[in-house]
């Protein structure tokens, strides 16, 4: 494959980084680094784009925000104002989602392994819970019973980019299997549930169209037997989210035209063929939305060469950015001042942390990079600030949105007396 240019919101301005018409390099000296920055114009494009691909082709279409790959507030409300609606995996994002202006009736909660007390937050709360058990399902109905209950089917079929993110088969946690639901859907119509949805994720990171489509396939399948046999009418079929991204830059993009016109296409024909009604149709993107909307900078610390390998040490770790150490990510990175310079090194880029696994990209081509030079980690928007942490008593990075054409801090960084919030010492005798 050709290698790609770089597209927006990057942008090579005479051999320099510009990210939505900012110089990379004067944002990590305005805000220090390790930074993520974030594009406003990106988010919306990603959602607009998405949407109306699929209104496209059916106009009862919601979009769901699977806010669990980004809960920045700013995000959040950026996406609120676009239209969407809002995927929660946990009662805080559900707190997020209204925190940001998100109404309760269009969040979804799809939870696993959901304790009672949280079930009740979330009836208060007034948002739609998507059951993942039988368990779940009795202990709501003891608490309350909402007007509108949707069941998360495990179809069997799973896919994503990596083994942990396989969401669906007969290995994985979620969902209820074929024979479960129709239980379930009974005990909810017999518990006098007004209103049903029913919804199906399979994985993460899918870019093979096939497994969607046969999954897809299968979930509409149990959606006519729960129709048939309980006279049960949707008003919502969830498909789940999942939707790939290219991180490596001669990798292909998901073709979105062909995805939207096979899915799409086989949901209406069968939904039409099983007498199913007119439903609306619900996607949770979360990477496709923001993955490419940020990236991380990251200052040089230490050039270190030994007589085996060449490594390039940063100020961000996995503390800051876990997905290569967690899956075995690529992200990739970019000498910020350097882009027109060859690149004729192999380095490990690797963090500060206190651990052998710390290692941010391996054998990776790059120019001649000396200390203090800025590094670009692209495609850092998704479960990136989310699933960083504290680790080795490092506080967390800050947040920048290019957001209306200027630079803004929507999330400060953590100074070291952030580490000792909600603590306390106890020792015995005081």
């Amino acid at each position: 494959m050709v290698k790609r240019k770089l597209c927006e919101p990057l942008e090579n301005r005479k051999g320099s980084l510009y990210f939505d018409g900012f110089s990379v390099e004067e944002l990590a000296q305005k805000y220090d680094t390790p930074l993520y920055v974030l594009s406003e114009k990106r988010i919306r494009e990603n959602y607009n784009r998405l949407y109306d691909a699929l209104a496209g082709k059916y106009k009862d279409v919601r979009i769901y925000y699977a806010c669990k790959a980004n809960t920045n507030l700013t995000v959040l409300k950026i996406l609120q104002l676009e239209g969407a609606y809002l995927d929660a995996v946990s009662p805080g994002e559900v707190f997020m989602g209204l925190s940001s202006g998100f109404a309760p009736e269009r969040i979804l909660f799809t939870g696993t392994s959901v304790r009672s007390d949280e079930l009740k937050f979330l009836v208060d709360a007034g948002v739609t819970i998507n059951i993942d058990s039988q368990s779940e399902l009795d202990r709501l109905f003891k608490i309350a019973v909402p007007s509108t209950i949707s069941i998360r089917v495990n179809p069997e079929i799973g896919d994503g980019h990596h083994d942990h993110c396989i969401t669906a088969g007969p290995q994985v946690k979620f969902g209820l299997c074929e024979e479960d639901v129709l239980k379930a859907y009974a005990v909810a119509k017999k518990a006098r549930v007004e209103r049903f949805g029913i919804h199906m994720h399979i994985g993460s990171g899918i870019l093979n169209i096939n497994s969607y489509i046969q999954a897809v396939e299968k979930l509409l399948g149990i959606a006519k037997r729960v129709h048939d046999e309980l006279d049960i009418t949707f008003d919502f079929i969830d498909i789940g989210g999942g939707f790939g991204v290219s991180y490596h830059p001669d990798d292909d993009d998901l073709n979105l035209s062909e995805f939207v016109s096979k899915i799409v296409s086989l949901f209406k024909a069968k939904v039409k063929e099983y007498k199913l009604g007119k439903p609306f149709l619900c996607v949770e993107p979360g990477r496709y939305i923001i993955c490419d909307a940020s990236i991380l900078l990251t200052t040089v610390n230490t050039v270190k060469l030994t007589p085996y390998r060449k490594f390039i040490g940063v100020d961000a770790g996995f503390n800051t950015l876990a997905r290569p150490a967690m899956y075995g990510s690529y992200h990739h990175i970019l000498a910020a001042n350097k882009l027109n310079s060859k690149s004729n090194e192999t380095f490990d880029v690797v963090g500060p942390l206190c651990e052998s696994g710390d290692v941010l990209a391996k054998d990776r081509k790059l120019p001649l990079i000396v200390e203090g030079d800025v590094l670009a980690v692209l495609n850092a928007g998704a479960y990136g600030f989310s699933m960083s942490s504290q680790y080795n008593s490092r506080p967390r990075a800050a947040e920048v949105m290019i957001c209306q054409g200027k630079p803004v801090l929507v999330r400060e960084r953590e100074q070291f007396q952030d580490l000792l919030l909600s603590q306390r010492v106890a020792l015995q005798g005081e």
